[in-house]
């Protein structure tokens, strides 16, 4: 799905059967009402919860006429470089396409999903997020040469005051789009937590309370509005909702005070806008697919390079006003081709790879969901990148993807969220255990986790298990009690600096923005030794 940018978006049937206040009922959550939760008349915003990913058209090949290829974005900024390199919408002399590629481009603007359009051949081309290829997988015969950018504070989760981090939504219910960016940024913090996510049909439905619990509207200004209005009536049936810019202002400022902006993308860059095309055209067109390639990396660098120079383009196109385009500019970062290489080669260290981001959607969604995922590489033609490497066109352009920094951040802040993770260490040691490779790929995601957001910074806090607490009582009184418990301290702080050590010998994260602490057997999470003898991560994002 595509930004909705400041337009709502227009969903075909599932839209109509909200306008005329349906709900449908999904066989997924067919729960008891509780008292006092019955849907109201009002939830207009809601729409059929799928239990199912919905079927494209069938694969056609796009019909390349006039030297003309049609493609299809929404009103977002960070498509701004495509438009600069056209020069406008329509096809024109003046194009970078057509003065240096011999082809003409013809762009236009939807807020409706056009997925069975492109994939069924009635366009050249559009542009999407990489985790919608995860949802969609073998039926969307598209072929991704380019990422056009990350957005970067356009997606929001935004909650009630008393929600401090993610780990606090278990057994929430939070409303948002589904299938879209906005639905894989709640996965993936929600996966991040070590949470899982229940779909509900409606507000009336019973949430589970031991996940997430999700209702999903026709986008994601619906989902604030519903909130919001939830909100204020103090019905509390909605802890927060997941939306896009500039709804997550609105729903904050709106409240009254009493909700806030958890977390946004503009520093977690997980929501990556990619260049999708038609497989049959891109494989029967070679030359045009370059110059689609060549022309936007041109134009992402004009923008990047020279915004105010563009601002009167990029306002037309999207009918903004000067202050607008300026602010939604902003909530962009248009890539580059070092970027792109590395994006694609799972090797950019400041923001979220192709890779991770893919992998990460297909875990998020679940099996239930996605039940036979793709490969990731089946979508991903890297020659034109190449192609343009191999020229030296761009080579002076460097990575250059940083941490943007608030003008007021808090003194003290609590983590975005934490996760309790359980590393095989070797007995009554602080080694960890390499051969072990569960212990190899926590230490994978957490270093991922950290490349996908600059400037968050890691708190890993050791744990011991207090079992043996009585035991040692019995042998040696408190004394021995007392002494043995500073030994669990000075393990478990061990256990967390061996971590801290191969983040940043082995996976080369920052040593400063790792810290440690032990905490002995002080906070045990039950009776279970594996679950006690864990290593808690705490992330903090920079907003």
């Amino acid at each position: 799905m595509k930004k909705s940018g400041w337009n709502t978006l227009v969903w075909t049937a599932a839209a109509l059967v909200s306008i005329w206040g349906f709900v449908a009922a999904s066989a997924m959550a067919a729960e008891p009402k509780p008292a006092g939760g019955q849907a109201l008349a009002t939830d207009t915003e809601l729409v059929e919860t799928r239990t199912e990913v919905p079927r494209l058209k069938s694969a056609a090949d796009y019909k390349f006429r006039d030297n003309t290829v049609e493609i299809e974005l929404s009103q977002y900024a960070g498509y701004s470089g495509l438009i600069v390199a056209n020069g406008g919408m329509e096809p024109n002399a003046n194009s970078i396409f057509t003065k240096k590629y011999g082809f003409k481009v013809r762009l236009t603007l939807s807020e409706s999903e056009s997925w069975s359009s492109l994939n069924s051949g009635k366009l050249a081309a559009s542009a999407t997020t990489a985790d919608v290829l995860a949802v969609y997988g073998g039926q969307f015969e598209v072929v991704v040469p380019a990422l056009i950018g990350y957005s970067r504070g356009a997606d929001g989760l935004v909650v009630q005051n008393d929600v401090k981090r993610v780990n606090d939504l278990k057994g929430k219910t939070l409303a948002t789009c589904q299938f879209t960016e906005a639905d894989f940024f709640l996965r993936y913090l929600a996966q991040e937590a070590g949470l899982e996510m229940n779909l509900l049909a409606d507000l009336a439905a019973k949430p589970d309370p031991e996940r997430i619990n999700m209702v999903y509207c026709a986008d994601g200004f619906g989902a604030g509005d519903l909130f919001l209005r939830d909100l204020k009536a103090g019905r509390n049936r909605l802890t927060g909702c997941v939306t896009w810019a500039p709804k997550i202002g609105e729903v904050a400022d709106g409240s009254a005070g009493k909700a806030r902006i958890l977390v946004t993308n503009r520093n977690l860059l997980i929501v990556a806008d990619i260049l999708v095309v038609n497989r049959g055209f891109a494989r029967s067109h070679p030359e045009i697919m370059q110059g689609l390639v060549a022309g936007l990396m041109e134009g992402n660098e004009m923008v990047r390079s020279n915004p105010e120079a563009h601002l009167a383009m990029i306002r037309q196109a999207f009918k903004w006003e000067e202050k607008q385009a300026r602010e939604e500019l902003g909530k962009v970062h248009l890539a580059n081709l070092p970027e792109n290489l590395a994006f694609f080669g799972n090797t950019i260290d400041s923001a979220g790879s192709y890779g991770y981001i893919y992998e990460s959607a297909v875990a998020a969604y679940g099996r239930k969901l996605v039940p036979n995922p793709t490969a990731g590489e089946r979508f991903v033609n890297l020659d034109y990148l190449k192609a343009l490497e191999k020229s030296g066109q761009f080579k002076d352009q460097r990575i250059a993807v940083s941490p943007i920094k608030s003008i007021n951040l808090p003194a003290e802040r609590e983590p975005i969220l934490s996760k309790n993770i359980h590393f095989l260490f070797e007995p009554n040691t602080s080694k960890l255990d390499l051969a072990n490779q569960d212990n190899i790929r926590s230490l994978e995601g957490i270093a991922r986790q950290m490349q996908a957001s600059p400037g968050s910074m890691l708190l890993l806090r050791g744990h011991a298990d207090p079992g043996l607490i009585e035991k040692y009582r019995k042998d040696g009184g408190d004394a021995l009690v007392r002494q043995v418990a500073l030994t669990a301290v000075s393990l478990s702080k061990d256990r967390a600096a061996a971590i801290a050590n191969l983040l940043t010998e082995k996976h080369n994260v920052d040593p400063a923005r790792v810290n440690t602490v032990g905490r002995g057997w002080e906070e045990p999470l039950g009776k279970d030794p594996d679950k006690n003898r864990r290593v808690e991560v705490q992330w903090f994002t920079v907003e």
